[in-house]
């Protein structure tokens, strides 16, 4: 199908433009699925480079939360105030209200003539199941301020829960979100996995002998693990990333570990295309950078829950550790080092192919079309 097949007045609906990461690149293909497309986000703070996410032309309204002191650099401060802001925007001119969500943008309130149909990238995870690691990780476990959080997050329950039924469809980025959909709000999801720029990677490279982690550093993406091993192992290792606990890491780590903060893009491509193999430690709803890694020709060394039990194949693009552990990590570099010649980069690219753009545009237009039938024809709980 195309996208003739689907109205012509669309809004997207996202939580905060000011970067061109996972999420944001989400809307982008969504844009393109839906052109000429309004679309709704809290705030819109995006840098010069990340710009060109936004079709030119494209009409973009952002919430009261834009104006208020402090925003552009700490509006997630403002979580509390997020589901007042976001039942704010004025949707009625719309037919199909397509809202990307990892917060509160499935919040949106619709008519009954309009189709809402939420992708999500996560339900709230400092809300719901990772609320006691939030917690831990902030140092608010005890306290007036522990308590006033506990009481936000109980609030923020109530109104997701609430929120999660005013959506129509949902689509899950992997079925590990799939499955937290469900567990949240007891509502099935279609799984439509997110769109890889696949196309910008080289995996002809020859492999040089390092290994690449590249991630956030913070707690959850366990880079620690990762410097852990890597200290036991005297391997060559660069982690490419920044965030609160870099200086951390960096006392922590040996010589044979180099940190790369915040380097341009084309940095990163080429490491994921020399590096020996890719390190994944985190527990992901999907894991882009997995994806990016085997688009490159890399094999790749990962915890096999979450989003990476559905894109690594073992044996063929990678291997999966099934504990969390340094341990376990240490084991499966020391396995891959003794098997590597069994990962073909070919095989690998041609597995990366698999979550394209191209791809994602075509099974959203399908899924879009599809929802709009049906719910035309009287017929959307089918």
């Amino acid at each position: 199908m195309t996208s003739e097949a689907l109205p012509a007045a669309v809004a997207v609906v996202h939580e905060w433009l000011v970067s061109r990461a996972g999420s944001e690149k989400v809307v982008e293909q969504m844009l393109a699925v839906c052109p000429g497309a309004d679309v709704f986000s809290l705030v819109q703070f995006l840098e010069p480079e990340a710009v060109s996410l936004i079709p030119p032309g494209t009409r973009v309204q952002t919430s009261f939360l834009q104006n208020l002191p402090w925003a552009r650099r700490h509006f997630r401060q403002y979580l509390p105030l997020m589901p007042l802001a976001v039942e704010q925007f004025d949707l009625s001119a719309y037919d199909l209200v397509l809202s990307s969500n990892h917060a509160v943008a499935k919040g949106v309130l619709t008519r009954p003539h309009q189709l809402h149909v939420s992708y999500v990238h996560t339900p709230i995870r400092y809300a719901w199941d990772l609320q006691h690691q939030y917690l831990q990780q902030a140092g608010l476990t005890r306290g007036a301020k522990s308590a006033l959080t506990r009481l936000i997050l109980h609030y923020l329950r109530l109104w997701d829960l609430a929120a999660a039924h005013r959506v129509d469809c949902f689509v899950a980025n992997s079925r590990y979100v799939a499955r937290r959909i469900w567990k949240t709000y007891r509502r099935p999801a279609t799984v439509i996995y997110p769109p890889v720029a696949v196309d910008r990677f080289r995996w002809q490279q020859p492999r040089d002998d390092f290994y690449l982690t590249v991630s956030r550093c913070v707690p959850y993406k366990r880079v620690d693990l990762t410097v852990e091993a890597f200290n036991r192992l005297g391997l060559p290792l660069v982690v490419i990333g920044d965030g609160p606990a870099l200086a951390e890491l960096q006392r922590s780590a040996k010589p044979n570990i180099t940190f790369l903060r915040n380097p341009a893009d084309a940095v990163v491509s080429d490491h994921m295309e020399r590096c020996r193999g890719f390190i994944f430690p985190a527990e992901e709803d999907f894991g882009i950078t997995v994806v990016e890694a085997q688009a490159a020709g890399a094999p790749v060394i990962a915890y096999g829950q979450g989003g990476c039990g559905e894109t690594v194949q073992p044996g063929k693009t990678g291997i999966l550790f099934s504990q969390q552990t340094v341990d376990h990590l240490v084991q499966a570099v020391q396995h891959f080092a003794q098997h590597r010649v069994e990962f073909g980069a070919e095989a690998i690219r041609h597995h990366a192919e698999t979550f394209s753009e191209a791809r994602f545009r075509q099974q959203l237009t399908t899924y879009l079309a599809h929802r709009w039938l049906k719910f035309q024809q009287g017929n959307e709980l089918e």
